[in-house]
């Protein structure tokens, strides 16, 4: 059972609109929430699904979670964090104000939403929260390292919450897609067998959702790849270009 509404925290994200457009297609009311004027997005999938939706503004790094659940008409059912930013790994090793833009979009700012829905969903029945990190939190890599140890930060969060909350009815999945075709890696040339589409990613999450999966490799081919990367010894590792 899918327990509605269901929220979407970075909702006009590629993958945010079309989770947006999956979980409303399968009958249940969500709520928009991303960065300016919702209003677009909300009128538009209204009127592509006859869904019931609510729009309104959010910023995962404004350090103001609880008043924004204070300004929701309803405790939502299910809590979906897909707010991320890739960034730029040499920018943000010679810019500090760049590199905590980073770990408080990725991490930080996820946590303490999450944290902030938990304490209201308490009690709601099928309460489920989705956090989709990434395979780059598997091991840190020079090529990414400040957003990497963000994700894997964001990945021990969510097993921590996953495992306080099973208890008291909130069920948590972890999400890591591997790479996906969004406006974020546009300019990223990404090899296709491993390069997700967003509704492929929507998809993954609806059916992990639905059967109460705990942690999910969209494409099962990054599971292995992964395991392979953390058993390489770090004398070796430290050596790579990765």
């Amino acid at each position: 059972m899918i327990a509605s509404p269901v929220l979407i925290l970075g909702a006009r994200s590629d993958i945010g609109r079309a989770l947006a457009r999956t979980y409303a297609a399968h009958g249940c009311a969500v709520i928009l929430a991303g960065r300016g004027d919702m209003e677009a997005d909300r009128r538009d999938l209204e009127l592509r699904t006859n869904a019931k939706v609510q729009a309104i503004t959010f910023d995962v790094t404004d350090g103001k979670p609880d008043g924004f659940f204070d300004r929701l008409n309803s405790v939502p059912g299910t809590v979906i964090m897909v707010a991320g930013l890739l960034g730029d790994q040499q920018i943000s090793a010679a810019e500090d104000a760049a590199a905590a833009i980073v770990l408080d979009t990725n991490y930080s700012g996820p946590a303490r939403y999450l944290l902030a829905a938990a304490r209201r969903m308490t009690g709601v029945t099928g309460a489920c929260i989705i956090g989709i990190s990434s395979v780059a939190g598997d091991r840190g890599r020079g090529s990414n390292f400040v957003y990497g140890s963000a994700k894997a930060g964001l990945t021990a969060f969510l097993s921590g919450m996953r495992n306080a909350h099973a208890r008291h009815g909130i069920h948590v999945i972890t999400v890591k897609p591997g790479f996906v075709a969004t406006r974020m890696t546009e300019d990223i040339k990404l090899p296709p067998l491993l390069t997700a589409q967003p509704a492929e990613v929507a998809q993954a999450i609806m059916r992990a959702h639905e059967s109460r999966q705990d942690v999910i490799y969209v494409r099962s081919r990054w599971r292995l790849i992964m395991l392979i990367i953390k058993a390489i010894p770090e004398r070796l590792f430290k050596r790579l270009s990765l």
